[in-house]
């Protein structure tokens, strides 16, 4: 090993089968398969992840870095980037110190302004980072190495685990070193992990002889012993002796030497004891700032000039404790910048830390750099550690939740007991905690602090932020209960309408919709009086849940359309509002249109699902579920899945997949064990109905059904709507007549409420038909469907009025049948339109159709595909991004990579080079045969 210059430099020539060499002993193996996973991502094979774990000076650095090389030789584009300890608080600063940087950077400064701009939405910033490093592997392969991951920041952290299963059909490596595992693992594959041991006996006297020049002495070689197998360690313990000549062995040799890090901690004493006073003091200092900092803060933590240093650093260098790279000095590994940290006094780093925060904020520095020295450092009663650690929290908050959340807790933990600004600190760390998804120590942070008897206004202000806390709790009735009690304490006009807007929303889940109704309008009064934004939005995203949930279409889309306007946020609440409304097209514009950065896009997905639903587009409704249960899944907040699982049941049933239908409902089952509040517990109840009904179990069924009106009527579940006709069904199969007139009644009110919305009107007829078996009402709810845009819903009435007019012996049932067959075959609802073929023989034995039952698709080849999938494989395999492959399909680039998922699945790829070969064979060989 080369003593003057960094541990891992010397490499040897890629493809060179002498792979023990200096600097590399003992991975022999380890090297051979980053080899290989190099050679398989340039060959086309598809993305790859590897994980080099292993103790401080175990050797990652220098396998990493050999793997580097060898990707380099190999035609690779290389980013090489490092975590640092203090620099956690920097979103994307892990992954950003490689990709800004090498001989080809792989993100340009205006890419990375661009996503910095960006950096609070982090859905859109992974997926608009992945479309970057997708276009720049599209000829080239690319490692991206990340050294040190255990101290990554949040967002990289984040990214790390979202964008390799993203990119896994790009030639695109992750080669990540840590300490222990930090399970990163996403959607995708897990990762090549390689533990690295302690070396043997048999490498660690290669390292010797590579050091010594020659022979090793015995006595050095049975000091080695206390290395433990470490190279590093070994490598500066064979230094000091070379350096100190033959007889050190024998200085070493007591029974009570010290072990490692000991040994390393005396050694660099010795070393330190060489070095000129404001030397020592100068890598002191360094070692407090961390392993890479700059000459010039150093400078002003040390009280002088950075060109007064000049000799301090060229006395650090020339010892070997330091590297200079050109921007900042390191330390030359890690164990040496905490060998001469260890060798501080706690008391001396703690203030060392302190003064380090303090310097850095006077020098204009932002607080995230200060505060990971006041987290170190910080004492009960520090007025400015408290106002910075506020400050970072609210920094990082929209794209780093669980870090500003801990950040105002720590905050609050620094306020004296009795000091007036706990209040301020402790509601900024309710808002932290809730925005971060911790929502039950939020609310025990907010009754801890309401336990100390704060002032009537501050008691109003925490109720009305523990508002928040409690509606993610779906806690409606306690929200109720606090929000009442603060009502008649709060004296701020702000803080009164907040607090009326959040009483309202939780009445919109109660059953007197109409009191509801009236505070909704008396908090949007007072939110105007009192000019608050924050109460304006709850006011109306309040009375837009109230009038979807009373079925009030209208003035459900009157109400949203005015918070999306006001708050792009709530966008998707407006697409969904409009869908009840039957308005698809403007749905698709508001999609089309939506912002290039949507703030909630999992939320955005699941409203482009619902209207694939209502278009009867069942492979593409499918798809956007997949994708927003995988975006609420990346973000760890699953508040959809219920509503997801079931309609992807549901989906199921009708394709007649039973066995993904009960999977899915195993999946409701525990997230409703989860979260059992009242609308989960509905839509899972009909679920659990609708498979019932499937397995032929009626009266259970039936039972269920009822069981769904236990809290409300069915059709105050606005997710349960669609599917009244399908309960009616449900019902009379299952005996219960009184069931199916309840649920026909409750269909001809919310037609009454929604006189211009066909779906409505044709569902009234359609049910009330089937409880009357009334031809001429199914007849009528046809020809009011057929002016509607659902088509599922026109296939159904189709059907129940081809089965009465059939049993009437009436020759019309023939062409209604056709029908809802052919648009249930369209929709790919496979087991409808067999159900409609099953019918007697006189309604299927029609001229020109066949008379078998539709071939079910099959689970793996190019017929699995869907036909949305295969013009993805087609794009994808004409060379088209994920992002353009979208915008020429008009879909969302998240939606894409789900279908390239399930392409990659069904078809047995892992590259976009296998996929292109697969679609070129199937298109001549249709082309061969005239398809």
């Amino acid at each position: 090993m080369s003593t003057d210059r960094p541990q891992g430099e010397g490499t040897a020539v890629p493809g060179s089968t002498a792979l023990s060499r200096p600097g590399l002993r003992g991975r022999e193996a380890e090297l051979e398969r980053l080899r290989a996973l190099v050679e398989a991502v340039r060959d086309g094979e598809g993305g790859a992840t590897a994980l080099i774990l292993g103790e401080p000076g175990i050797g990652k650095t220098v396998l990493l870095r050999e793997t580097l090389s060898i990707a380099r030789a190999h035609g690779f584009v290389v980013s090489h980037g490092r975590a640092e300890e203090l620099h956690e608080l920097a979103p994307l600063a892990s992954l950003a110190s490689g990709l800004l940087h090498g001989d080809t950077p792989l993100l340009s400064s205006t890419d990375f302004a661009d996503l910095a701009g960006h950096h609070d939405q982090r859905i859109w910033l992974v997926e608009r980072l992945a479309q970057l490093i997708e276009e720049r592997s599209a000829g080239t392969p690319v490692l991206i190495a990340v050294d040190d991951v255990h101290w990554a920041d949040p967002l990289s952290r984040f990214a790390l685990s979202v964008m390799p299963a993203r990119l896994l059909s790009s030639p695109v490596l992750w080669l990540l070193t840590g300490r222990n595992d930090p399970e990163l693992y996403g959607q995708g594959p897990r990762p090549t992990t390689l533990p690295l041991r302690p070396l043997s006996d048999t490498a660690l006297a290669e390292l010797a002889r590579d050091v010594l020049g020659g022979d090793v002495p015995a006595r050095v070689a049975e000091l080695l012993d206390g290395a433990g197998g470490n190279p590093f360690l070994a490598a500066e313990m064979l230094t000091g002796f070379a350096a100190s000549g033959a007889d050190a062995p024998e200085q070493c040799s007591g029974a009570d030497t010290p072990e490692p890090p000991e040994r390393l901690v005396l050694g660099v004493r010795d070393r330190l004891a060489d070095l000129r006073p404001d030397t020592l003091h100068f890598l002191r200092i360094g070692s407090v700032l961390g392993r890479a900092f700059s000459l010039a803060d150093a400078a002003a933590l040390c009280g002088r000039p950075a060109s007064g240093l000049s000799a301090e650093v060229d006395e650090a260098l020339a010892a070997a404790l330091l590297h200079d790279d050109g921007e900042r000095l390191l330390f030359r590994h890690d164990l040496l910048r905490q060998a001469v940290y260890a060798d501080l006094a706690p008391s001396v780093r703690r203030a060392l830390h302190r003064e380090a925060a303090s310097r850095l904020v006077a020098a204009g520095r932002s607080s995230t750099d200060a505060v990971p020295h006041l987290l170190k450092s910080a004492e009960p009663g520090d007025q400015e550690a408290i106002g910075l650690l506020g400050t970072a929290a609210a920094d990082v908050s929209a794209v780093m939740p669980d870090l500003a959340a801990d950040l105002a807790v720590r905050a609050l933990e620094l306020v004296p007991p009795h000091a007036p600004m706990m209040f301020d600190v402790g509601e900024r760390a309710i808002v932290a905690l809730t925005r971060a998804g911790r929502y039950t120590q939020a609310r025990d942070t907010g009754d801890t602090l309401l336990a100390r008897q704060p002032p009537l206004d501050v008691f109003a202000r925490l109720q009305s932020v523990l508002g928040d806390t409690l509606w993610h709790l779906d806690d409606v009735h306690e929200l109720t209960r606090r929000s009442t009690a603060a009502l008649a304490a709060v004296t701020d006009p702000v803080i009164r309408a907040r607090l009326t807007a959040r009483q309202a929303l939780a009445r919109s889940r109660g059953s007197d919709l109409g009191a509801a109704r009236e505070t909704g309008e008396r908090a949007l009064a007072e939110a105007a009086r009192s000019g608050d934004r924050e109460a304006r939005v709850l006011a109306l995203w309040g009375l837009g849940e109230i009038a979807l949930n009373a079925g009030d279409c209208a003035a459900a889309v009157e109400h949203h359309t005015a918070l999306s306007v006001f708050d792009a946020a709530f966008l998707p609440e407006e697409a969904v509002a409009r869908i009840h409304m039957d308005d698809f097209d403007t749905v698709r514009r508001l999609l089309r249109t939506a912002d290039d950065a949507p703030l909630r896009p999992a939320m955005l997905i699941w409203a482009q699902g619902t209207l694939n639903m209502g278009l009867g587009r069942l492979d593409d409704a499918d798809a956007d579920l997949v994708t927003a249960e995988r975006l609420e899944a990346d973000l760890h907040v699953p508040g959809n899945l219920v509503n997801i699982r079931v309609n992807r049941g549901i989906l199921a049933l009708l394709r007649g997949d039973r066995e993904a239908a009960r999977e899915h409902l195993d999946v409701v089952r525990a997230a409703v064990a989860d979260r059992p509040n009242t609308g989960n517990h509905a839509t899972h109840r009909y679920f659990e109905a609708v498979v019932a009904d499937a397995a032929g179990d009626h009266a259970a069924a039936a039972e269920l059904v009822r069981s769904v009106q236990r809290d409300h009527p069915f059709l105050r579940w606005r997710l349960l709507r669609p599917h009244v006709v399908q309960a009616v069904r449900i019902a009379l199969r299952g005996g219960d007549r009184n069931l199916a007139e309840d649920l026909a009644a409750q269909a001809a009110e919310h037609a009454t409420r929604n006189p211009s919305v066909p779906t409505a009107q044709g569902t009234a007829a359609h049910a009330a038909g089937l409880v009357n078996a009334d031809h001429a009402l199914l007849e009528r709810a046809v020809r009011i469907l057929l002016t509607g845009p659902r088509p599922l819903s026109l296939a159904a009435a189709s059907a129940d009025l081809g089965r009465a007019l059939l049993a009437a012996g009436d020759p019309a049932a023939t062409p209604a049948l056709t029908r809802a067959h052919d648009i249930y075959a369209q929709a790919g609802a496979d087991a409808e339109a067999d159900r409609v073929r099953a019918d007697p023989e006189r309604a299927t034995h029609r001229s020109g159709r066949r008379t078998g039952r539709l071939r079910p698709r099959p689970g793996q080849g190019w017929d699995a595909l869907t036909a949305s999938e295969r013009k993805v494989a087609r794009l994808i395999a004409a060379g088209h991004t994920n992002r353009s492959a979208a915008e020429t399909l008009v879909v969302s680039p998240h939606t894409v990579n789900t279908h390239l998922a399930s392409i990659f699945r069904k078809l047995s790829v892992r590259s976009r080079v296998h996929l292109a070969r697969i679609v070129l064979a199937e298109d001549d060989a249709g082309t061969a045969t005239g398809g």
